[in-house]
């Protein structure tokens, strides 16, 4: 199974609120969220993870670019990065897609937020599931 992070965001929210951080670059429990996204589907067994971001976020191309690394040094799942410019998700889903053609994957946006334990189940739920596709949806929560 594939899956794709959404990282191209402008993350205005957070700037609004004086975080200049990258939002990719945020920690949460002790980590920037990408990598907390990177571990656990190195952990699920991914074929393969795909990232875009944009070119306005240059300290996220090159964190990405040194966990590619590492990736490689250690023959863990491909990481494949994709830096293009895109006005909405959607669009960035559109990038994305010719690489997810061919195989069942999973997609989010770096900023989603979940138990680890919470998640595998919802994979294992998807393995199982006989459907085109499958949507986790949580209680509405306001962020703003």
């Amino acid at each position: 199974m594939k899956f794709a992070i959404i990282a191209a965001g402008q993350g205005s929210r957070l700037k609004q609120e004086g975080i200049s951080e990258d939002k990719p670059l945020v920690q949460l429990l002790g980590q920037p969220m990408l990598s907390r996204l990177i571990h656990i589907f190195t952990l699920l067994q991914a074929s393969e993870i795909l990232i875009i971001t944009n070119t306005h976020m240059p300290a996220v191309v090159r964190f990405i670019r040194q966990i590619q690394d590492r990736h490689n040094s250690k023959s863990l799942c491909p990481l494949t990065l994709l830096v293009k410019d895109t006005p909405s998700s959607m669009h960035s889903f559109y990038e994305l897609s010719p690489y997810l053609a061919k195989e069942s994957f999973c997609l989010t946006t770096v900023d989603t937020v979940f138990r680890e334990i919470d998640f595998c189940h919802y994979i294992r739920a998807f393995h199982s599931f006989s459907g085109d596709a499958l949507m986790a949806v949580t209680d509405y929560i306001d962020d703003e």
